[in-house]
């Protein structure tokens, strides 16, 4: 490991790897370095597995990280789980990505030395994740300002950007990358982001003209298509439906529903406004996207002659149009081609397949060229702001390299050689740099450095990379050279040139046994990871990916700035031919390996557990083809060639000390003298470790595994030793704490009585003082000389009263007030009163309410004016005198909805006459009828009831006034009963009336008629007596009745 923080913190050691090994039987163990068995792929993908089925996806080997694709969300990237590596020493805590990113950051900012993380393995194996987790990691836990957190936000969206450009969906991913990435983090001085820079290796353009069954173009183009507004495909003259365009149609396979189109679009739009592009270098942007649409939808016809034609001159014109170049040229230089000979320029028309290519030639250099100045686009948005920071002296570099692993498909291509060329430099890079960070550490610890045995591939890579005799010098030469040239021509050369090399095999070179497994038309490298097959077909084209002269000339008139930008005027005034692709391929390959160089490197090997996507399937064969081609193996051999293990003396001496009685329970003398008595005690042997000058190398695994399983195997007399002395200094001080707590309680209670005591004697002695001084002046004016023994004189009241006060309302008791408080005694008494009636009244009965309401009624009406009256009190008034069966059938039917709410018996007087008539009075909400049986003889609306008249004396007379001016209403109604005080009182109640009830002491008028009155005399008598008198009156007699 090149770097290592703190082993010891504040006293307490963290090391999770060594506690972990207990159960290494079931979750494997964190680092490969400490397999037993190294040398044994099958130990390998076992350790893998097992902690696969744990869900712990992350092992070391020595200081590179193994990654498999969980292909589920687990709950490990939170923000607490960032805190919790932070400033965490590499081997403290279990493996994870945010470690190797904390110890990269804490590398950077330490030794001031540029670092790298190198990321590799297969499509699919979460590389590009990886990636994400690294930035958001940095992001999240670096120190920020508001142009820190802009720049971070700009770092972070990029991301989405570069992923709907360079990537697409491929058989073994969904989203895989489609070019390699390097990005360099700069950081200032107090280790906050303040730049970036993104460099682009080898974008698959050929996937803009052709996908494999099951694959997809760029994800940008099913973006537009499916998460465009309607206006902006209009503008673009684009249709929503993906399968009308050929392009995106060659693979089958438009739509996948593990990707939402839709949602990323939103994103892509977003991160394009965060990182800083314009709304019209976004629109220049989608109108090229738009354009390779059309392109791919132009097609063409072949004359007799064998001329060649558009037959879709709408597409062309579209993609024209959105090109920003004249539509007749670029018809002109899709069908014709410029040659020059003897400084003459020449028009040769091409033929059909030639037309077809440089079709297909124009949308992969418009898509590559565009891509490169989205690359250059984003850099502008993170490059360095002088004006914030105004010397990058002083600035550090994180680099972080995404790029493609070792790749062995069924059908390789130019591509493949590509990447695997690639692959081949970094596994030279690594094992150089392994090795020489093992012997730097061997030499500052003062070890003899022992010779490792590797497979250098240097030898591959000088087979590729050799000038003039290697195999991209040929592919050069024999795109140059003048005369017929395929790709057959170039495999022969091959044959001659290169054909006795080791690590080079034809169809034509071969035995027996291999030529039955390799085409003609194929070519065999001994790669470090294995053998692959390519296969020459379209090498020469993919290696010259020339564009004709008279296409770049019209693309150089572009009126779109990218394309203007992308294609540049130089380009066709050159007369020299453009540098080949596979030696601008190894050209950027070498700078990209100075760069690596020049820092520290980290590195990130991800495998993918199986081709489904499955999360919890782990497919071994698939496993081992990735361990093998990742090298992983190698870099355990190399990295175990001297010792498994190695700890700085102090963590190692802190966590084994038990299991040394010299040692334990702490070592006072020189650190190495205390790990030589260790390991003395444990009987490690002389070739089975070695003392540093700070650090104890361990060379074998299972020395370690019998330590530690020691040091358990310990732990339970250690507890019992610990829990003893534990407990005998808890009890000690426990008691100390008591007994000094005890003293302290004592001690303060007696002082705190004393001060009591002597507090309430001051306050007796002022209380008595002030009472006295009170009551001298108690008849003065409230002052502060009295205003203690007032208040005294208040309360004492007060609390007598309360304990005083009257239980019912017929208590008329009030405890005497002194002369200060009469007038407040009067208010609480009318209060007292108030508040038991309120009570009293909601402790009433509704039917006793109501007969109370009508008790009232009667007693503001008759009370000391009618003679019957005491003698009514004590009885109840019923709701009606008369049974329902009383009341004739025919007039209920009659009276309709009018509801009789009283019913009484009485006797009618004729206005003529006076003769008697039984009658039945009805009342109802609206008016009273007088009833004969079942006839109603008239009807008293109450509206027109004009008044009630009744004597004073004991009889039970009443006369209803109605008006003569309506003749429905009959005039006056004489009337007598035996309840007339109910009956009077339920009238004046339902007709609202009260105030119209007269109460007469000798006589009532009634009208006879409109202009004549008849006059009703009383008189008391020994019984009632109701008779016509002299002068034509009707007399009656009233008894005289006992109140009793």
């Amino acid at each position: 490991m090149r770097y290592q923080s703190r082993e010891v913190d504040e006293g307490r050691v963290r090391l999770v790897m060594e506690s972990a090994l207990t159960a290494r039987d079931r979750v494997g163990v964190q680092d490969f370095v400490l397999l037993e068995n190294y040398n044994s792929e099958a130990t390998f993908i076992e350790n893998l597995r097992r902690r696969f089925r744990e869900n712990l996806i992350y092992t070391y080997i020595g200081s590179v990280l193994v990654s498999v694709n969980p292909y589920k969300e687990l709950e490990i990237y939170s923000k607490q789980q960032m805190e919790r590596y932070r400033g965490v020493s590499f081997y403290e805590i279990s493996p994870h990505i945010y470690a190797i990113s904390d110890n990269t950051y804490r590398a950077m900012r330490t030794e001031r030395r540029d670092q790298c993380i190198l990321i590799s393995g297969e499509s699919g194996a979460g590389k590009t994740e990886a990636s994400k987790k690294i930035l958001l990691y940095f992001a999240v836990t670096c120190p920020t300002n508001n142009h820190m957190v802009t720049l971070g936000d700009r770092l972070l969206q990029s991301n989405p950007v570069l992923e709907a450009f360079g990537n697409a969906k491929t058989l073994r991913n969904d989203n895989s990358s489609r070019f390699g990435k390097y990005m360099d983090i700069q950081f200032d001085f107090k280790g906050a982001t303040m730049g970036g820079h993104i460099l682009n290796y080898l974008l698959e353009k050929s996937r803009v003209v052709h996908q494999n069954h099951g694959e997809r173009n760029f994800h940008i183009f099913y973006q537009l298509l499916d998460g465009g507004d309607d206006d902006l495909l209009n503008t673009l003259n684009l249709e929503r439906n993906p399968h009308s365009y050929r392009y995106l149609v060659k693979g089958s396979c438009a739509r996948v529903s593990s990707i939402s189109d839709k949602n990323n679009w939103r994103v892509v739009r977003k991160a394009l406004d965060v990182i800083g592009f314009t709304a019209e270098e976004v629109q220049k942007l989608l109108n090229i996207i738009a354009s390779v649409l059309h392109l791919g939808n132009t097609l063409f016809g072949e004359g007799e002659e064998g001329e060649t034609y558009i037959i879709t001159e709408t597409q062309l014109s579209n993609a024209a149009k959105l090109l920003g170049v004249d539509g007749s040229a670029l018809k002109e230089a899709l069908t014709h081609k410029k040659l020059t000979a003897k400084g003459e320029e020449m028009i040769s028309p091409l033929n059909f397949e030639q037309a077809v290519s440089a079709r297909d030639a124009l949308a992969k250099a418009v898509y590559g060229r565009t891509f490169n100045w989205l690359v250059e686009k984003i850099n502008q948005s993170l490059a360095l702001k002088e004006e914030i920071y105004h010397s990058s002296k002083d600035a550090s570099v994180i680099g972080l390299l995404d790029i493609y692993g070792f790749e062995v498909l069924q059908h390789n291509s130019f591509e493949q050689f590509c990447i695997n060329y690639c692959n081949e430099k970094l596994q030279q890079l690594f094992i150089e740099l392994t090795l020489r960070s093992e012997q730097e550490e061997y030499e500052t610890e003062g070890i003899a450095w022992e010779t490792v045995q590797y497979f250098d591939n240097k030898i591959i890579c000088d087979l590729i990379e050799e000038k003039h005799k290697g195999i991209i010098s040929i592919l050069d030469e024999e795109c140059l050279r003048p005369g017929e040239t395929c790709d057959i021509s170039f495999l022969e050369k091959l044959e001659d040139t290169v054909g006795g090399h080791p690590h080079f095999i034809t169809h034509k070179l071969a035995n027996g046994k291999t030529r039955r497994v390799m085409s003609r038309e194929e070519f065999r490298l001994l790669h470090y990871a294995g053998e692959v097959n390519y296969n020459v077909n379209g090498f020469l084209d993919k290696n010259n990916d020339l564009l004709n002269r008279n296409l770049k000339e019209v693309m150089c008139q572009s009126e779109n700035q990218i394309l203007s930008h992308c294609f540049r005027r130089e380009e066709v005034i050159d007369q020299k031919r453009p540098e080949m692709a596979a030696s601008q391929f190894k050209n950027s390959l070498m700078k990209l390996m100075e760069i690596l160089m020049s820092k520290e490197p980290s590195y990130v090997r991800c495998i993918k557990p199986n081709d489904a996507k499955q999360p919890g399937r782990f497919d071994e064969v698939l496993v081992r083809h990735q361990v093998k081609y990742l090298g992983l193996m190698e870099n355990l051999r190399v990295r175990r060639a001297g010792f498994a293990y190695r700890r700085r003396f102090e963590a190692f001496l802190q966590r084994y000390k038990p299991l040394c009685p010299e040692t334990w329970p702490n070592w006072n003398g020189k650190l190495a003298d205390g790990v030589s008595a260790l390991v003395n005690h444990l009987g490690y042997k002389p070739e089975e470790y070695k003392l540093g000058r700070s650090k104890i190398f361990i060379r074998f695994p299972k020395t370690l595994f019998a330590t530690e399983d020691a040091l358990e195997a310990k732990k339970p007399e250690i507890a019992l030793t610990l829990q003893k002395s534990w407990r005998g200094y808890r009890e000690r001080a426990n008691y100390q704490r008591i007994r000094h707590a005890v003293i302290v309680i004592q001690s303060g209670w007696r002082g705190m009585k004393a001060r009591r005591r002597a507090k309430r004697r001051r306050e007796a002695a002022q209380l008595i003082r002030r009472f006295i001084k009170g009551f001298i002046c108690r008849h003065e004016e409230y002052c502060d000389d009295n205003d203690y023994f007032l208040d005294h004189v208040r309360c004492s009241f007060l609390k007598h009263l309360r304990k005083n006060l009257p239980r019912s309302v017929l208590d008329k008791s009030w405890p005497t007030p002194p002369a200060l408080l009469i007038e407040a005694s009067e208010h609480l008494q009318m209060l007292h009163m108030r508040n038991m009636v309120i009570k009293y009244c909601r402790r009433v009965q509704p039917e006793w309410k109501k007969q109370m309401m009508q008790k009232v009624v009667a007693s503001e009406i008759f009370k000391d004016q009618k003679g019957s009256y005491p003698h009514s009190v004590g009885r109840l008034f019923l709701d009606t005198r008369l049974e329902r069966e009383q009341i004739s059938l025919k007039v209920l039917q009659t009276l309709g909805s009018e509801k009789v709410q009283y019913g009484v018996a009485v006797i009618k007087y004729d206005r003529r006459g006076f003769k008697p008539r039984p009658r039945q009075l009805l009342l109802t909400n609206s008016f009273a009828v007088l009833v004969d049986r079942t006839k109603i003889k008239q009807r008293l609306d109450y509206a027109a009831l004009r008044g009630v008249s009744v004597s004073s004396l004991c009889d039970g007379m009443v006369v209803l006034h109605m008006p003569w001016e309506d003749n429905k209403q009959k005039g006056d109604a004489v009337l007598h009963c035996s309840h007339v005080i109910e009956l009077v009182t339920k009238l004046a109640m339902m007709a609202s009336k009260t105030n119209y009830v007269n109460i007469n002491p000798g006589c009532i008028r009634f009208g006879v008629s409109r202009t004549k009155e008849g006059i009703i005399d009383f008189v008391r008598g020994s019984e009632l007596k109701v008779a016509k008198g002299k002068r034509g009156h009707l007399l009656v007699t009233a008894p005289q009745i006992s109140a009793t």
